[in-house]
């Protein structure tokens, strides 16, 4: 049981020995300083956020002017395009029979 414990115990010094050297190779191999970066996300989000803002309010315009466009369409159809609509009649077809008027009539 003793060699469960120590297996255990050097699995844990490992994964502390590992973040320990992970974290100072981060530190040495950053780019930029904490404070630099830390500039650059806020100046980042800043302008994010800038952004975000703008295309809000110009498609709350646009909708805002498609709104109003339909509001003063019209609601009665042009009188030119109802003339164009192709009417077929068929004239064979009576559509009040007066057989069948007079036969209720009996």
């Amino acid at each position: 049981m003793s060699d469960r414990d120590d297996g255990l115990a050097a699995f844990i010094a490992g994964v502390f020995i590992g973040g320990i050297i992970g974290a100072a190779t981060m530190l040495l191999l950053a780019p930029q300083s904490g404070e630099d970066t830390r500039t650059y996300i806020k100046d980042k989000s800043i302008e994010l956020k800038d952004k975000a803002a703008v295309t809000y309010e110009d498609y709350y315009s646009r909708v805002g002017e498609f709104a109003e466009s339909t509001k003063t369409k019209k609601t009665v159809p042009n009188q030119e395009a109802v003339a164009n609509i192709p009417v077929e009649v068929d004239a064979s077809e009576d559509v009040v029979s007066t057989d069948a008027s007079s036969s209720t009539a009996s």
